[in-house]
């Protein structure tokens, strides 16, 4: 930061954090969960994929990174799903804490939240997982816009068909000759709302 080295770790992980405005103590409990257990690292014998951070006894360096909320709206990157400075900057240190609480306190690392950061990050592998939250149970009043104009786009695609649709997609004797495949018309494919 500003030229200056403010953290680093040895082996271990290195955790970018993207908080969404979506985010609650939930997610932010699985994460730090996931992050502890996570197996990335090979055991005594050489087996891969068998321990964990803690298992290892390794480092955790996380940074704080909004841009993981990025949706591209052509070719311009739009941050409105990233959570807002002061309430991420809070989840953020909320996170460091349970880290620290569920793992060794000296073993946690972090960067300076908010700061233009260069990150030197030597992956072994090199390895590059992407952990998510699982779907909570949505309100509809917390859909973000992005979600609603999804949805709306949804119904508008299984909206019941029309009468001449309906004939269309009739079943056909076996032995009419205009009978089709049935390719045509097929809605079997269509999501269910």
């Amino acid at each position: 930061v500003g030229g200056e080295q403010i953290s680093s770790i040895g082996r271990g992980l290195c955790v970018l954090l993207g908080i969404s405005l979506e985010d609650t103590q939930r997610e932010l409990e699985h994460m730090v969960r996931k992050v502890l257990n996570l197996r990335v690292f090979e055991d005594e014998s050489g087996k891969h994929w068998s321990k964990s951070v803690m298992d290892k006894q390794y480092e955790v360096l996380c940074v704080s990174q909004f841009t993981l909320q990025c949706i591209l709206k052509g070719n311009k990157p739009d941050y409105h799903m990233a959570m807002p400075t002061e309430q991420a900057e809070c989840f953020y240190n909320s996170f460091l804490e349970q880290l620290r609480k569920a793992y060794k306190p000296e073993l946690i690392k972090d960067g300076k939240f908010g700061a233009y950061m260069q990150v030197h990050i030597q992956n072994d592998g090199p390895v590059t997982i992407e952990l998510e939250s699982p779907a909570a149970t949505v309100d509809p009043k917390q859909l973000t816009k992005l979600e609603k104009q999804q949805q709306r786009k949804e119904k508008t695609r299984t909206k019941v068909p029309s009468e001449s649709s309906r004939e269309r997609n009739a079943p056909r004797n076996k032995d009419d000759p205009s009978a089709s495949s049935g390719a045509e018309g097929d809605v079997s494919s269509e999501r269910e709302p």
